[in-house]
């Protein structure tokens, strides 16, 4: 595709000529720029390989930390600039449409970068060849309709002076994205007031800005996408099922019957949980009588809680693939491969059970614990800018790569959950991986009795609500 060759010469130059100044004029807009660098270092864990297309002086690159940070910009100016300031970074003169990297990044960046290109698509194209499948493209842009104020501030003087943008809205954007063959994993705002007025605007950029309404006004929009790529090869993975199993003695056998093959292999590992019916002995007495057909490991939690066994199960697991089965077999086992194909053909990359598509059995679900599971479904739908039908179905499936940063992070959120659900649902979420809900037929329980206690776990959910709220959408 050829380069528009009027528009770029001038582009470069007036680049060339103010880079000198540019830092003076982000200081006068310091509230703004800042803001843009904490979004960023909440989307992009640090010591991360970020690539940064536009990146002026480097003050972006350098802010979010990177282990491996490289900066291209048209300029050579602005080059010069961000060499002489972050020495520990690669800076490299070069249009965005016409990048040549020979290395691969974790992280992509545009940030106010989509307004100057000649031709986004052919951008957002060029990225594919420096990111792998699971590297995450970052754009941050104006709200088009922040374009009358910006110019007046421009004429006033109050913000940087620009050549004349794309002012693309979000619908043009996602289409872009879509004919580069990426596929969007979040999208959000920021930013009611770009200007700091003590007070003012911390209560308007930090609540009133992420409310449904409000939030349209903001001036920056941000969009996390990923490659969209096919895996040719599904079956190579393989996969470490984790059933935890707390007075589930009947239920032991039946699951490793009914487990089926997929991948390359499979190991079960079960962990027990304390329990007081002879779960332990049982699941003893089955890895010794199937271990010529099955892989069968097991332990005994060291903590309490679902969510310490799936832990544990997890430290102990050698699969690619790592899933989770509730050993009350409400889910039934020869659904898993269907979670498995939805990772392994790179569908997406945390897959959560919905329980709340199919008729449920009678007794499958009590009426109280369905109204729970679907009110704090919208209002997780709401905090992680994701549709969640079913935020408590107990399977759940995560590449091991993922599942050990996920867990690298976890201080982040704290030791709230119980249950491990929500542990992995924000921590999924807050590592930008893709997730996909799994309709599954949910029966009711053969053996045993629940440990769900309603009235306690239910308030536990309301905290981490709260907790929600306060580390992933009002931050």
């Amino acid at each position: 595709m050829k380069q528009n060759t009027d528009t770029l010469p001038l582009l470069t130059s007036y680049f060339d000529s103010i880079a000198d100044r540019w830092d003076r004029w982000q200081d006068r807009n310091h509230y703004y720029h800042q803001n843009v660098k904490e979004l960023l270092q909440f989307l992009i864990p640090r010591q991360s390989s970020v690539l940064e297309l536009g990146c002026a002086t480097g003050d972006l690159l350098n802010a979010v930390e990177p282990a491996t940070g490289v900066g291209v910009d048209i300029s050579t100016e602005m080059i010069r600039c961000a060499q002489k300031k972050y020495p520990h970074l690669t800076f490299q003169s070069m249009n965005a449409e016409q990048l040549s990297l020979h290395q691969k990044f974790e992280y992509v960046v545009m940030s106010d970068l989509v307004g100057h290109l000649h031709d986004i698509q052919q951008a957002l194209e060029k990225t594919h060849a420096v990111m792998n499948p699971r590297s995450r493209l970052i754009i941050t842009y104006y709200n088009f309709i922040w374009e009358p104020i910006l110019l007046l501030a421009e004429k006033l003087r109050l913000k940087t002076p620009q050549p004349h943008q794309n002012w693309v809205n979000t619908h043009d954007l996602q289409n872009l994205l879509d004919l580069a063959n990426f596929e969007i994993i979040r999208s959000g705002y920021r930013m009611l007031l770009p200007k700091n007025i003590p007070i003012l605007s911390w209560f308007f950029n930090k609540y009133l800005s992420q409310l449904p309404f409000l939030r349209k006004f903001c001036i920056v929009r941000f969009i996390v996408a990923r490659p969209r790529v096919q895996e040719l090869h599904p079956e190579r993975f393989s996969v470490s099922i984790v059933i935890p199993a707390r007075n589930e003695r009947g239920n032991i056998e039946p699951a490793v019957q009914r487990i089926p093959n997929m991948g390359k292999k499979i190991e079960i590992i079960f962990v027990e949980g304390g329990s007081n019916d002879g779960t332990l002995d049982e699941i003893k007495r089955v890895a010794k009588a199937y271990k010529k057909k099955r892989a069968i490991r097991h332990c005994v939690q060291s903590g309490t809680g679902k969510a310490n066994a799936v832990r544990e199960g997890f430290a102990r697991a050698t699969g690619d693939i790592l899933m989770i089965l509730d050993a009350d077999l409400t889910v039934a086992p020869e659904d898993l491969p269907k979670f498995y194909y939805a990772l392994a053909a790179n569908r997406g990359e945390f897959v959560n059970g919905s329980r709340l598509v199919y008729p449920m059995e009678k007794q499958a679900m009590r009426f109280l614990n369905l109204l729970g599971n679907k009110f704090f479904s919208m209002m997780f739908t709401y905090l992680l800018d994701q549709k969640f039908k079913d935020t408590l179905c107990g399977t759940k499936v995560i590449f091991r790569a993922h599942y050990e940063k996920l867990a690298a992070n976890r201080s982040y959120f704290g030791e709230f959950d119980p249950f491990g659900d929500f542990d992995l649902i924000f921590g999924a979420a807050k590592q930008n991986l893709k997730i996909v809900e799994m309709p599954i037929r949910y029966a009711e329980r053969t053996y045993g009795e629940t440990n769900i206690q309603r009235w306690r776990h239910g308030l536990l959910l309301l905290k981490m609500v709260g907790v929600a709220a306060r580390r992933l959408k009002f931050v």
